[in-house]
């Protein structure tokens, strides 16, 4: 269930915002007129959502070279890491 507060709230219970975002690990959202304005949540939770979006576009990336043929064996990715390993540029 959402926490759903007015905006009044920001200035005068920001430590129990706070709290609640970091505590309970979702966002807190934040109504201006009776509308929603804000989403407020905690920099681990923000953090985690970005790498989310992220890994979703690389597998996008990685979907649409398959679809495109651009693909190689996977024998020959690892060779050629293990020599980059190998010549000190990884």
């Amino acid at each position: 269930m959402p926490n759903i507060q007015p905006s009044t709230i920001l200035g005068t219970h920001y430590n129990d915002i706070s709290s609640f975002c970091n505590d309970n690990r979702e966002p807190m959202f934040i109504t201006k007129n009776g509308q929603g304005d804000l989403a407020v949540m905690s920099i681990e939770m923000y953090e985690n959502l970005n790498g989310k979006q992220e890994l979703y576009r690389l597998l996008d990336e990685g979907m649409a070279d398959i679809q495109a043929g651009r693909v190689r064996h996977y024998n020959e990715v690892f060779d050629e890491i293990e020599q980059e390993i190998l010549d000190g540029h990884l």
